[in-house]
């Protein structure tokens, strides 16, 4: 058969694998999904047609619901170098059996990322510009091409990663080590990579005293390893129970364990952070202000987000500092969630809006998303939760499923 044909074949089958044999529920969640997808449709479409006045993002505040997604889900996707490294660089074995989900969630995440650049763009007839080798990027000068040509990187390298290992799967043959073992070690400094340059396009702005720190950096890849990590302990769960893929106690416990660490860094460079700002009491702590309590004698509307967002990393760092509570599954699962709304809260609203607020001319806009916002980005959650979904049930099933059967053969 000609490499072509082998090819076809495995699009084709892995599709039947991805839309068939699935129960119920299967079908309710991607119902769902894709009913969250066209709704968004006719809201993007709305905003195309009129503009970025349909969202709530003015010249105060011009990075808002969609910029704060984007930057958390960099995060996510980074995440996966929490698995490739014990399983790669140290061979463990039971972390190297589900590595492979970390990939395929870096995936899902990145182009979720993409999408979300797009809904911000008011021109997105000119997002090609955005595309290594075809559009004009003003590569070395600019941050923004800069993290184009990470992200793209990352996720080709993933994506290559995770298809061929299916591939290899798919036809019974067993990979070649030379092509992925150095794919899987790129893919750690460039997971590095796109939240530090991420983070790059914040600290980079001299006008912003809010972002421009240099610890900033090391705080994003800190709460990464946080929050993507969260959401494969609970996909590990769910696949345990669904289907016939054995996931060891070692391999969720040692996430569980390297999730404390991560979180007891990030809490401790959010603390410096505010030691600094708080103990100086130079006029940059208006910023702060905005975030924790308010200006001007007026209440902050995202104050009570801020002290959410700490009390859910402070009780989510105990749970999984304490080996007994992050060995337990209760308490392991709630972890798990705090961590994960932590997170999102931290880098979508208070990243985002207390570096404009107040903006450089003193006035204060209190910005909160618009219905139109909300439903572009439950779409683009839609698109990433649904590709990830199918590519799940495709490797569990060829992987795994196909590799019980032909041992119990």
């Amino acid at each position: 058969m000609s490499f072509i044909r082998k090819i076809s074949n495995f699009v084709t089958g892995t599709g039947r694998m991805a839309l068939l044999g699935g129960n119920r529920w299967y079908y309710v969640w991607l119902a769902v999904l894709v009913a969250c997808i066209v709704q968004a449709g006719f809201a993007y479409a709305h905003q195309y047609q009129y503009g970025l006045i349909s969202t709530n993002m003015r010249d105060s505040v011009s990075w808002g619901f969609y910029i704060g997604n984007f930057t958390f889900l960099v995060g996510v996707a980074a995440a996966a170098v929490l698995l490739v490294i014990p399983a790669y660089v140290y061979d463990w074995k039971p972390i190297k059996e589900v590595a492979l989900f970390g990939e395929l969630l870096a995936v899902a995440a990145i182009i979720m990322c993409l999408l979300f650049v797009m809904a911000d763009m008011g021109r997105p007839d000119r997002f090609w510009h955005l595309i290594p080798g075809i559009g004009h990027m003003h590569l070395p000068s600019s941050i923004m091409a800069w993290d184009s040509v990470v992200l793209n990187i990352y996720l080709i390298i993933n994506l290559s990663v995770a298809s061929y290992l299916v591939y290899c799967g798919y036809y019974g043959i067993h990979y070649n080590r030379k092509i992925v073992v150095p794919l899987v070690i790129l893919s750690i400094p460039m997971a590095v990579s796109i939240h530090t340059v991420t983070a790059f396009l914040y600290n980079g702005m001299a006008g912003r005293p809010y972002w421009n720190s240099a610890i900033l950096a090391p705080r994003f890849i800190a709460s990464a390893f946080c929050s993507g990590p969260a959401l494969l302990l609970i996909l590990f769960q769910i696949l345990r129970k669904v289907s016939a893929f054995e996931i060891k106690d070692e391999a969720i416990h040692k996430v569980a364990e390297l999730m404390a660490y991560a979180m007891a860094f990030n809490l401790f460079l959010f603390g410096a952070e505010v030691f600094k700002e708080y103990y100086s009491d130079t006029h940059h702590l208006v910023h702060y202000e905005y975030l924790f309590s308010g200006l001007h004698g007026k209440a902050s509307p995202i104050a009570p987000y801020a002290w959410i967002s700490l009390a859910f990393a402070v009780i989510s760092f105990f749970l999984f500092l304490i080996p007994k509570t992050r060995r337990m599954p209760l308490t392991m699962n709630i972890g798990c969630v705090l961590i994960y709304f932590s997170v999102y809260i931290e880098k979508g609203i208070a990243l985002i809006i207390p570096g404009f607020t107040p903006d450089q001319l003193g006035q204060v806009y209190a910005y909160v998303p618009s219905s139109t916002e909300l439903r572009v980005a439950a779409g683009v959650f839609g698109v990433g939760f649904l590709l990830f979904t199918l590519m799940v049930k495709v490797s569990v099933a060829i992987l795994f499923e196909r590799g019980d059967q032909a041992a119990h053969a």
